[in-house]
């Protein structure tokens, strides 16, 4: 029994094929043929170049940039409620002394 030997593509040739489908206005499955490639493989890489252009569209970041993001927002909030209590202190106190 043999077994099909799988092929691997560059993401040189996956983008530039999926740059061909999209633009030579040819059905998908002729341009698969063409490039010798399975119409369904040609299918996923057209989906997956999608979402990744939507995602960087979206401006979506990767986890560790989010919770920098975040350490960096919880120190600056934490100051702000220092600075808020302070000055409520200090208009407690020149309201007292202005009475």
């Amino acid at each position: 029994m043999s077994q099909k030997k799988s092929n691997s593509y560059t993401a040189e040739f996956r983008e530039s094929a999926v740059k061909l489908a999209v633009e030579s206005g040819q059905p998908v499955a002729q341009s698969a043929r063409e490039l010798g490639v399975n119409v369904n493989t040609l299918h996923t890489w057209m989906s997956k170049l999608h979402d990744k252009q939507t995602s960087e569209a979206s401006g979506v970041v990767d986890d560790k940039h989010l919770y920098e993001e975040l350490k960096q927002l919880r120190r600056e909030n934490a100051r702000l409620k220092e600075e808020r209590a302070l000055l409520k202190k200090a208009a407690a106190f020149f309201a007292k002394e202005s009475t």
